[in-house]
């Protein structure tokens, strides 16, 4: 008998007297402890990514998929809505046009803007060391204005959408496509990464939300051909924006859980769930998408709540100046209008196709492109530019040539308003925590007269403020409560939480920050500032080196041949002196592994899906219905 016949006939003998044993204690009535039922780790472990649902809505462009998907489906995030009352007037939410560019002070801004960007074209070398020589728009112009079309096709074989059957809807590209003569309103539910809640026709909350469902439903039955009366055995993981509308992310969540009738949710941020996507641990993420551009540094997974900034300009006020750029240089399609949907698309792609950000890239150069729209010839134009394609772009860097005034261009992590449903709110939380500090301080003063001399109430003082800012802001004891409306860099943070703060009056306090606010929100950083900025504000130079080190562009608004290098170049050159000894090497990193920069935080979403930590954090329907967005506050892996 060989070695493995022998110790399975022995494992067979043991199985046996265990056995045996158990009916011997059976008949003598012995009580075996009972095994506590595990019920819910197999349900957690029994959890598969092919039943989770990631959704990523950005202001253009819906991103939505299984987390076992290798990529996402991607539509329009438009919807067209059929009219109530017949010969109601036509509304569409503008796509390129926003509100400052009318104002009369606009051209003026946008000519000093257009002049920063060519001194800055000029003063850097080309990679041969010789300087740029300025390409005139004339030169271009004179050329331009004498092209005409030639005409590929009596048809252009794109057709609008038949609305015949007169549906109620039609979303993504059949929305883009509706007629601009059929009765349909035209509504983008997501503008620079928020609820579209506005003044106008369907732009009410309640309007906003049916629209998402709408859109979401439809893209899920559709494209993932999952019926909506399934979605009950499925869970969902929602991409939300760093700075975010705590009012407009419970309502999301309502509808996902309550409406559309997911099992589970997980909310979380889209800067963490890039450095998921990447494979990255720490990274300032700089996410340039097509209405805003936010930044915001992670470390470990955990986005510092101080770092957070969100620019109200992105991939399309580029697009737009492009436009301008072009009519300057006498763009042959002079039909063109920014207020058609169909043209607004055409700038997009040449805006993809021309644009670059290499200084390298020089001179006049002759380019064409073709027009394909509905019930009209396809045509063929010839185009010459020089200058302009580099322009546009640098309008990142230069926010002013997008010539918007009197508008919030930025945003810092503001103050929850406060919820009925969430009574132990950061508000709950400040109101304890100022307590706490005058029953402290009145005990170290107490100290301090009886025995060391004020020793020891200095050292509990500064003990208790460490605790605090080594906190994210909003986060534990009232961290959040004292950084008030705003969070801003180390320096200017000591002085609103200094010692003195303490002692200031609470409307005094909340007075001058607005102002600060105020001061902060009118200002267009540029892009390489706003980085550094947002570095700036991490707590340690460890936390700061390790940003620099690893700056990770995702989104699809910076999208340039030439940006990795040219973001590069301007970081190095403004990074703070002491900083450049510190930091071996400033990396920007572009096309992690290769991927798409629009499908990483997606990509992020699907993986966390995978994660063990994530067990955690789902919030179940049951849960939603009894607790509601209190279970935000106890589940969401980042400060609510």
């Amino acid at each position: 008998m060989t070695q493995a016949e022998k110790e399975q006939d022995n494992g067979k003998e043991k199985e046996k007297d265990r056995e045996k044993e158990k009916e011997k204690e059976q008949q003598r009535g012995v009580k075996r402890p009972i095994a506590p039922p595990a019920i819910a780790e197999p349900q957690q472990e029994q959890i598969q990514s092919n039943f989770i649902i990631v959704i990523h809505p950005g202001s253009r462009t819906l991103r939505i998929g299984r987390a076992t998907d290798t990529l996402p489906v991607t539509v329009p995030h438009v919807i067209a809505r059929r009219h109530k009352q017949s010969g109601q007037a036509r509304y569409e939410d503008s796509w390129l046009l926003r509100e400052g560019l009318s104002k009369p002070e606009s051209n003026e801004q946008r000519q000093n803007g257009l002049k920063m960007v060519d001194q800055a074209i000029w003063s850097k070398k080309m990679s041969n060391g010789v300087r740029r020589t300025p390409v005139s728009p004339e030169q271009a112009r004179a050329y331009n204005c004498q092209i005409r079309p030639a005409v590929l096709d009596s048809s252009s074989r794109i057709k609008w959408t038949s609305t015949t059957h007169h549906p109620p809807y039609l979303v993504g590209e059949e929305a883009l496509y509706v007629n601009p003569s059929d009765c349909y309103n035209i509504h983008w539910p997501i503008i620079r990464g928020q609820l579209n809640v506005h003044s106008g026709p369907g732009g009410s909350l309640t309007g906003v939300l049916a629209d998402l469902e709408t859109i979401w439903s439809n893209v899920i039955q559709k494209h993932l051909d999952i019926p909506l009366k399934d979605l009950k055995y499925y869970r969902c993981i929602l991409l939300v924006p760093d700075i975010y509308n705590r009012q407009h992310i419970k309502e999301v969540v309502n509808l996902l859980l309550l409406n559309m009738g997911f099992s589970a949710i997980v909310v979380h941020q889209e800067s963490v769930c890039a450095t998921f996507g990447s494979g990255l641990s720490s990274a300032c993420v700089v996410d340039v998408g097509d209405q805003k551009t936010s930044l915001c540094c992670v470390e470990d997974g955990v986005s510092h709540r101080n770092s957070r900034l969100c620019l109200a300009y992105g991939g399309s006020d580029v697009t737009r100046t492009f436009f301008w750029l072009l009519q300057r240089a006498g763009f042959p399609y002079r039909d063109c209008q920014l207020s058609s949907r169909l043209d607004c698309q055409l700038l997009q792609h040449l805006k993809e196709t021309f644009c670059h950000l290499d200084q390298d890239i020089s001179g006049l150069q002759d380019h064409e492109f073709q027009t394909r729209f509905p019930e009209a010839p396809a045509l063929l134009y010839q185009v010459r530019l020089g200058d302009e394609k580099l322009q546009a772009p640098m309008g990142l860097f230069y926010p002013t040539t997008f010539g918007i005034v009197g508008q919030k261009m930025s945003s810092l992590q503001y103050r929850s308003q406060g919820d009925s449903e969430d009574p132990h709110d950061e508000h709950y939380l400040l109101a304890t925590q100022s307590k706490q500090d005058q029953s402290s301080r009145s005990a170290a003063d107490r100290k301090a007269t009886s025995r060391t001399g004020g020793l020891d109430g200095e050292m509990s003082s500064q003990g208790g403020m460490g605790e605090i800012s080594d906190l994210p802001r909003g986060c534990g004891s009232g961290g959040g409560g004292t950084q008030g409306d705003m969070d801003l860099g180390p320096a200017q943070g000591e002085s609103l939480m200094g010692s003195g703060e303490v002692e200031e009056p609470i409307s005094a306090h909340l007075s001058r920050k607005s102002a600060i606010m105020s001061q902060f929100e009118s200002k267009a950083l540029g892009l390489d500032k706003a980085i550094l900025h947002s570095i700036d504000c991490c707590a340690s130079d460890e936390t700061k080196r390790k940003m620099y080190s690893s700056i990770l562009v995702v989104g699809g608004g910076l999208m340039f041949h030439g940006a990795q290098e040219f973001l590069l170049h301007r970081i190095i050159n403004k990074m703070p002196p002491s900083f450049r000894r510190l930091v071996d090497n400033v990396e920007v990193i572009t096309r992690p592994k290769d991927m798409d920069p629009r499908l990483i935080s997606w990509k992020g979403g699907a993986v966390l899906a995978c994660l063990d930590t994530t067990q955690e954090m789902w919030i179940h329907q049951r849960e939603w219905q009894r607790f509601g967005v209190r279970m935000l506050r106890e589940r969401a892996a980042f400060v609510w």
